[in-house]
This record gives structure tokens, C-alpha cells and sequence, in this order.
């Protein structure tokens, strides 16, 4: 791994999430020196992947970033080919949809279909989410043993009072996703709002992808004819991906791999 590299990551990191933070903040949570900071804030800011704020002396995310994410966004098979299926899904079970992928210990949304109905809804795209903590992050992890173990190592964060941290309980859950196809959610990473989750295999068999439809906690469950939409879109994407099969192949346990 290349220091200055990785420095420069964890600088990014640490103002994620709308966070202005001065120097010796930054310093203080990522423990480097204070001058070590200002160098890399500096190369950062001269390309724009990080601003001061007007007049003041603390830093945020730059403009750079959005220009990056959206080459990102634009150019991901995934969502690109998951556009259509995601606007049928919606109109279909008249609830809201997303699209999301692993990244790191989080699941972030590169696509959201608003519920029908002309309410106005926050835009969800490029938003990160803990993945134990809903329904889009518990297929990724069913699907990733390795992963869902350096998840639980690191410790499970409560987001509400009914998220699941509990690392034996949610072994068990995961393996229960990985056999029927489907993870749910309640109230577990936002309270009112419950998930329902399906994988999005590509060519090679391997889960790339969770796709999911949001329901209101007050409607839990979801009819039937939710799951049977959700799990046909799920398989037509994965389809449409290259994947010889759906659901897919259950994930092989590390400790059958390492026995």
C-alpha cells in the first residue's frame, strides 16, 4: 500500500457525510501530525477533491468529487442496465426502489426509484448505508462470508433499537438469506421503514448487486405479489447481466474452504 496514497483515502474518508472539520481535527481522528494534514489537504484541495470553507479555516468534500461519482454512476453496468427493470419494479409494487453495491462495511445506493405518487422524496442516490443494518446490505453479505465476517469483527453499530448486533444472530440470518434468495428488514436501520432484498448475479454467478423495494413498517409484510415482482426483476437483471443462474449458488463457508 502506497502511504501517502492511503493518507490521502482516509483524509477523504474522515470528511465524508457533509463534515467540516479543521485541520487539527482531522490530525487528532486519523492520528498524524498536524503539518503531515496540511500537506495532503493542500494537493487535495489544489484538484478539487477538497474546499475550504468561505472565509474560514475548516475543510469539507470538494466539487471534484461530484464530477468522479457521476462518471461513476453513469458508467457502472449495473446501473445502467438496471434502469428500466427498477422503474417497472416501482410502478409495479407502487413502492420506491434501490439499487446498491458493497462498499466497505456499507451499502451505497447507486440507483433510487421514488414510491409513485407525486409525494416529494428525498434523492437516496450515493447515499451509504451500514450494511447489517438493512435488507440490500444483508444480501451482499449473505453472498460475501469473508466480508460479513470483517463486517461483525469490527463491531455492529445500532442504528435503532431493533437493528440486529448481535454477530451469532446475524450469522444465522445470513445463512438463512443465502438459501431462500430474499432478506428482509424492520425498522432496523431507519424506524417506519422496513426492505425487502434480492440479489443481482453477473456472468460469472457472483452477486455484484442488491436490489430492493422500501415499504412503510405500518404495511409489513408485503403482499405476495411485492416478493414475486422483486424476485423477477432480481432474475431478469441478473439475466440480462450474463448470470447462468437465479437465485444463486449459495456461497461456499470460509471454514469449509480453509478446512
Amino acid at each position: 500500500m502506497i502511504q501517502s496514497i492511503d493518507r490521502a483515502a482516509r483524509v477523504l474518508m474522515c470528511l465524508q457525510g457533509a463534515r467540516h472539520l479543521g485541520l487539527s481535527e482531522i490530525a487528532a481522528e486519523l492520528g498524524l501530525a498536524p503539518s503531515t494534514v496540511h500537506g495532503i489537504v493542500t494537493s487535495l484541495a489544489a484538484h478539487g477533491l477538497v474546499a475550504r470553507e468561505p472565509n474560514g479555516t475548516r475543510y469539507m468534500l470538494g466539487p471534484a468529487l461530484v464530477k468522479l461519482s457521476s462518471v461513476y454512476l453513469d458508467t457502472h453496468e449495473v446501473r445502467v442496465r438496471a434502469l428500466r427493470w427498477a422503474d417497472e419494479l416501482a410502478r409495479r409494487a407502487g413502492l420506491a426502489v434501490r439499487l446498491g453495491v458493497e462498499l466497505f462495511d456499507e451499502v451505497m445506493i447507486i440507483h433510487h426509484v421514488p414510491a409513485p405518487g407525486g409525494s416529494q422524496q428525498m434523492p437516496e442516490t450515493g447515499m451509504a448505508v451500514q450494511a447489517h443494518a438493512c435488507a440490500l446490505g444483508k444480501v451482499l453479505l449473505a453472498n460475501d462470508p469473508e466480508q460479513a465476517e470483517r463486517v461483525m469483527a469490527a463491531g455492529l453499530r445500532a442504528m435503532t433499537g431493533d437493528t440486529l448486533v448481535d454477530p451469532d444472530a446475524l450469522r444465522a440470518q445470513l445463512r438463512a438469506v443465502a438459501e431462500a434468495g430474499v432478506a428482509t428488514e424492520v425498522d432496523e436501520s431507519v424506524i417506519g421503514e422496513a426492505g425487502l432484498a434480492a440479489p443481482v448475479a453477473d456472468r460469472s454467478g457472483t452477486v455484484v448487486a442488491a436490489v430492493s423495494v422500501v415499504v412503510p413498517s405500518s404495511r409489513w409484510p408485503p403482499p405476495r405479489e411485492t416478493e414475486e415482482a422483486l424476485r423477477e426483476t432480481a432474475r431478469s437483471l441478473s439475466r440480462e447481466l450474463g448470470a447462468p443462474r437465479w437465485p444463486p449458488a449459495p456461497p461456499v463457508p470460509p471454514e469449509a474452504v480453509d478446512g
